[in-house]
């Protein structure tokens, strides 16, 4: 392989706002795996975020590369897998896998995608100067024959459209709307871009907390919902406070402290057999590896409210943000009903054939 900009590369990424800017280009905000594809000929391999390869997980991708990008390019974007008109990003997890067996049955049950929204180089040309709006032109001619799983990506110049995609979109698995100024050049790893995530509230029974990598004071606080069946569901954890509030919070919590795990609802999480039955903390993963994954019981008598993005599945998708106490909750009322769903979406509306998509 020899290309302008050669692997491994850092992406260039977006800082978080509140509210959607005006006067940019705007994209939906994928929940997959950002990647960047390089081509040269019949190679083709491809770059996670942290510039790790991840062509291995996903050679299903492969003759659909070849077949729909230009014979030399890199291309920016995210690998996503499309399940009942959603994304589904636990069905991405499972590709990472050490076994080559299971990788590629996978890639056959659950074949993944690739969106494209940025071109990095073309032909002997890095664009890393390139103004946003040229590189969006050159990528929509460049991807004018793409063929599925090969998809790219729509924007918008409105701002009032930008705002429409943020909420019916998110039925679709979406997580909300990125939006890059026109002139933007590329540059890796630089925070240039802005994004505008959807965020909701929920509260929650804490449950046990993790200390933290430094000491004995709180990581990460535990935090469960009860299912329709009475069961105290692990569903994530609450985990930036300053260093400060950590070492607050091991005193403040130390009334509900329990000396063993007999008769938490968590009591079973060292069963890798429990887990089939229960979501609990510390589930046997291959991502854990040698990790500890022990963690502080604590009577689920206490309530707080947190903030969220979205679901995924029975879990928030990512790492919550506390918020408040709620000491006019009971523990018992805090179940999945409280959580809003988004209205359904089908993914394949949210895609435009290249030759109807405009830079």
């Amino acid at each position: 392989m020899d290309l302008p900009v050669m692997p491994p590369v850092k992406p260039m990424l977006a800082k978080a706002a509140e509210r959607i800017p005006p006067g940019m280009q705007y994209e939906a905000k994928w929940d997959g795996f950002r990647a960047l594809v390089f081509r040269d000929g019949a190679e083709v391999e491809i770059g996670s975020r942290t510039g790790k390869p991840l062509t291995r997980y996903f050679p299903e991708l492969l003759p659909a590369l070849r077949e729909s990008l230009p014979e030399r390019c890199v291309l920016d974007g995210e690998i996503v897998i499309v399940r009942d008109g959603r994304l589904d990003f636990e069905a991405l997890l499972e590709r990472i896998h050490p076994a080559d067996s299971r990788v590629r049955t996978l890639a056959e049950r659950t074949p993944g995608g690739f969106v494209a929204f940025d071109l990095v180089a073309l032909d002997d040309t890095a664009l890393w100067d390139t103004p946003l709006r040229d590189r969006r032109a050159l990528l929509v001619r460049a991807l004018r024959d793409s063929v599925d799983p090969v998809h790219l990506a729509p924007v918008t110049h409105e701002v009032e459209q930008a705002r429409e995609w943020f909420r019916r979109f998110e039925g679709a698995g979406l997580d909300g709307v990125v939006a890059k100024r026109h002139s933007l050049p590329y540059r890796p790893d630089e925070r240039l871009m802005v994004k505008v995530k959807h965020e909701r509230t929920a509260d929650c029974v804490l449950a046990g907390y993790r200390e933290h990598k430094s000491g004995p004071v709180v990581g990460s606080l535990l935090l469960g919902l009860y299912d329709d069946a009475g069961r105290l569901q692990h569903v994530g954890v609450c985990a930036s406070f300053p260093m400060r509030r950590r070492a607050e919070l091991v005193n403040e919590l130390a009334p509900l402290r329990m000396e063993s795990l007999a008769g938490h609802p968590w009591a079973d999480w060292e069963d890798e057999e429990a887990h089939a039955h229960s979501r609990m903390p510390g589930a046997p993963s291959r991502w854990s590896g040698t990790k500890d994954l022990s963690w502080v019981p604590l009577r689920p008598e206490r309530v707080c409210e947190v903030a969220y993005d979205h679901m995924q599945g029975d879990r928030f998708r990512h790492t919550t943000r506390f918020r408040r106490w709620r000491p006019d909750r009971d523990p018992g009322g805090c179940t999945y009903a409280q959580l809003e769903e988004p209205v359904g979406y089908d993914l394949a509306d949210v895609f435009v054939p290249p030759g109807e998509q405009s830079g």
